[in-house]
């Protein structure tokens, strides 16, 4: 916990002297007394008053709320169950918050709201009471229980301008309360609320320092100076490929605390690892930089300590358990995190006022904001509205920005409303790609030829094939696979396998992080002596290449999606701009079937499907540099063109419903931003080909009793999983019982290592 010595606080002079001594010799916990307690919430509070995070007026009313909060447990019904245990009896107690509310001496506040937000921060600092106000009116049993302490009477009226606080979102009865719960979590559960950041403008500094050692005329460039030159601001920043969005984001955060938003978890965990080893050398990682994701207690096992970590040693004695629980607790200063790990709290439910608090006081840069489905927008777009209303701070830092999403930034009735410095970052005279366009499907036929033309001419070679699904790059690989003829293979020891492979997400995690090796390992743009480094092989994937993969192809082959995921995918080719690309490097198929295209699953919006065709059929052959990207789709992808999409429409339903739901309404626990129709499943074929480890981790994990144990034991045993949508699979084979709630089933499906989970002949519903 916060290493604040304890001290005399003036604010329980408030207190009568017998209400004093009351608090003073009776317990709120088993080992604390009222006073105690509450002194470590004030401690709490007074540490983020020091680091600057709550501005005078609000930390005077919640000085206030905390001094309450918890009075009520001076009632004799729970002295009983502190002091000798016990359950709570309904029809003997009513539960302290309620009763604390009546100790609230209504004559200290100026301003009467301010009573009714604090009031109102006490009444509900605990989310087991349903209807506070039912249970404020239980006069008599109330009476029973605190009568004899000279509580204040309260009118009947004030119950409904409590109520407003709650209903109206108070921005100043939200931070309080927020801040509230903040204390009490953090002086109940003994841990440190917040931890400075005190570290990362040296770290930076640092990691510069470095980079002059190998290069003195190293500097920050263009965009990094414009991110710490707004550091006060909330700023946009579009910037290409390769400038280091990275390290410009973190130069805005500068030394406060701040959350870095990505859409994909391999993103989270590639700039974790960067901060973590390059710019803070390991060196008390667990007290500044943590990743929020589904999987970060995984990942920290896993990778936490490896034995070419810079200081390791300082790593592996790390408390990794503990750890993940400050990061949890949002203790961290610098975090990386998926968007639903922060903005479940525009569901407003009971408690949510603490992650919005928390981020009142924050920085929060959101990466690649284009990349979002229409809900998840809406989202993330009624997000940062709330916390820019509370005070936080945004960065959008993105390699393209559609003029509707900038738009919607702007927006005050269906969007943000923030007002933004602005800047575009983009090397004009800059041209990676030669661009084909081709009005029809993917053919097979111009990879084939464009591969063996190539290999007879000894150039460089990597072809990289997108997919628009699954389905389709498994039957692109198929017929890839019987087109390349043994007889056009120089090397003979080489077999087939070697030249034509896949990735998707349908691998098992095992299949899927060795393919993910190999195909940066392929993609490599320098050879160990410095030079371009030339290979032979194709890779069929589908939309998960666009980002988090540090690959550099030759050529590209893509079926059309929208524009931001075309240009992406153009991203993965001549990479770092050191190829010659006065050929064509780039064939962009422009037809698809068409279920693909507007069907029930939304799988690609008909209205962005077509204005990405129109624009790079406009376009036309030739060079597309960084430039015309961008103009593409500033002319295209306006608020004008997609406002009858059935995308807006989408987004304007979900915002508005979101934006109008009442606080308190949705259980925490009934939250799930990312509507994932997914489960975790074994194929038969894997777990008949690695029976024996899978029954033997099994066995292990039920009978282990180290928590940290079983967790490693759960991640090997994932490695044989796949997700999957529910209804490709029907046929349960058996369970692999782990506990008493944990189990994975085996279901009866194809699979193998070279074309993962196939389904069979069933509708295509996934991009991925």
């Amino acid at each position: 916990m916060n290493n604040v010595s304890k001290k005399k606080y003036e604010v329980f002079e408030k207190l009568n002297k017998p209400m004093l001594n009351l608090i003073s010799e009776r317990n709120a916990k088993p080992d604390k007394t009222v006073k105690e307690h509450t002194e470590d919430l004030l401690n709490v509070l007074d540490s983020l008053k020091n680091m600057g995070y709550i501005e005078d007026n609000i930390y005077n009313l919640t000085e206030l709320a905390c001094l309450y909060h918890d009075i009520g447990k001076i009632n004799s019904e729970f002295q009983k169950r502190v002091n000798h245990g016990g359950k709570f009896n309904p029809e003997k107690e009513i539960t302290h918050n309620i009763l604390s509310y009546y100790f609230i001496n209504h004559d200290l506040f100026e301003d009467e709201d301010d009573f009714f937000r604090v009031a109102s921060a006490v009444l509900k600092h605990h989310n087991y009471n349903k209807n506070v106000i039912e249970e404020v009116n239980k006069k008599e049993l109330i009476s029973s229980l605190i009568g004899e302490y000279s509580p204040y009477k309260m009118k009947r009226s004030y119950n409904k301008k409590i109520e407003k606080i709650t209903e109206t979102q108070d921005i100043k009865g939200i931070k309080i309360k927020g801040y509230l719960h903040k204390c009490d979590y953090s002086a109940s559960g003994n841990y440190t609320a917040e931890y400075p950041n005190d570290f990362l403008s040296k770290s930076l500094d640092n990691l510069m320092e470095k980079w002059k050692k190998n290069n003195s005329k190293a500097g920050w460039n263009e965009l990094q100076e414009f991110c710490m030159n707004n550091k006060d601001k909330n700023i946009i920043a579009v910037a290409q490929t390769g400038m280091g969005k990275t390290e410009a984001g973190l130069l805005w955060i500068d030394d406060t605390k701040g959350f870095f938003v990505l859409p994909l978890r391999t993103a989270i965990n590639a700039i974790y690892d960067r901060v973590r080893i390059e710019m803070l050398e390991n060196k008390n990682i667990d007290k500044r930089v943590a990743i929020l994701h589904s999987s970060s207690l995984e990942y920290y096992l896993k990778n936490i300590a490896k034995k070419d970590d810079i200081n390791v040693e300082e790593v592996e004695s790390t408390d990794i358990l503990n750890y993940e629980n400050l990061a949890k607790r949002w203790s961290i200063p610098l975090n990386i995190s998926t968007m639903d790990q922060l903005f479940d709290f525009v569901f407003k439910y009971q408690g949510y006022e603490l992650k919005l608090t928390t981020l009142s006081y924050s920085k929060i840069v959101i990466d690649e904001i284009q990349m979002y489905s229409p809900e998840l927008l809406a989202y993330l777009m009624y997000g940062i509205k709330k916390i820019y209303e509370l005070g936080g701070k945004i960065a959008i830092l993105t390699a393209t920005l559609p003029p509707f999403i900038r738009d919607l930034l702007k927006d005050k009735e269906y969007g943000a409303g923030i007002t933004f410095e602005e800047g575009e970052f983009i090397n004009e005279s800059e041209s990676r790609h030669n661009m084909k366009v081709i009005e029809d499907k993917i053919n097979i036929e111009d990879i084939v030829d464009l591969f063996e033309k190539n290999q007879n001419e000894e150039k460089g070679n990597k072809i990289l094939v997108v997919c628009n699904t699954i389905k389709e790059a498994q039957s692109i690989y198929r017929k890839l696979r019987e087109k390349i003829d043994n007889e056009s293979i120089k090397s003979k020891e080489n077999r087939k396998e070697d030249y034509v492979n896949m990735l998707h997400s349908k691998f098992t995690k095992m299949d899927r992080a060795s393919k993910e090796k190999d195909i940066i390992e392929f993609g490599k743009t320098f050879d160990k002596n410095g030079n371009i480094d030339i290979k032979n092989g194709i890779w069929v994937s589908t939309s998960i290449v666009e980002a988090s993969l540090d690959i550099d192809f030759d050529y590209l082959f893509t079926e059309l999606n929208d524009l931001n995921s075309l240009f992406q995918r153009m991203g993965r080719i001549n990479r770092k701009g050191k190829k010659d690309n006065k050929n064509t490097n780039i064939f962009v198929y422009t037809d698809m079937d068409n279920d693909i295209v507007n069907n029930s699953m939304k799988l690609l919006d008909e209205t962005i499907y077509n204005l990405s065709k129109e624009a790079i059929i406009n376009q036309g052959d030739g060079i597309i540099s960084e430039k015309d990207k961008l103009d593409c789709i500033n002319t295209y992808l306006t608020s004008e063109n997609m406002r009858a999409s059935k995308y807006m429409v989408s987004y304007r339903d979900v915002f508005s419903k979101i934006a109008f739901l009442e606080p308190h309404t949705i259980e925490e626990s009934n939250i799930d931003l990312r509507k994932i129709n997914s489960i975790d499943i074994i194929p038969s074929p894997v777990y008949n080909k690695y029976s024996e480890d899978i029954e033997n981790i099994k066995d292990s994990i039920q009978i282990c009793t180290d928590k940290e144990e079983r967790i490693k034991l759960k991640e090997d045993l994932k490695k044989y999983i796949v997700s999957v949508r529910k209804f490709e699979v029907k046929d349960k084979v058996t369970t692999i019982k782990l506990s008493k709630y944990e189990e994975i089933d085996v279901y009866e499906c194809e699979y193998d290592e070279y074309e993962g989970f196939k389904r069979g002949e069933c509708k295509e519903t996934n991009i991925l």
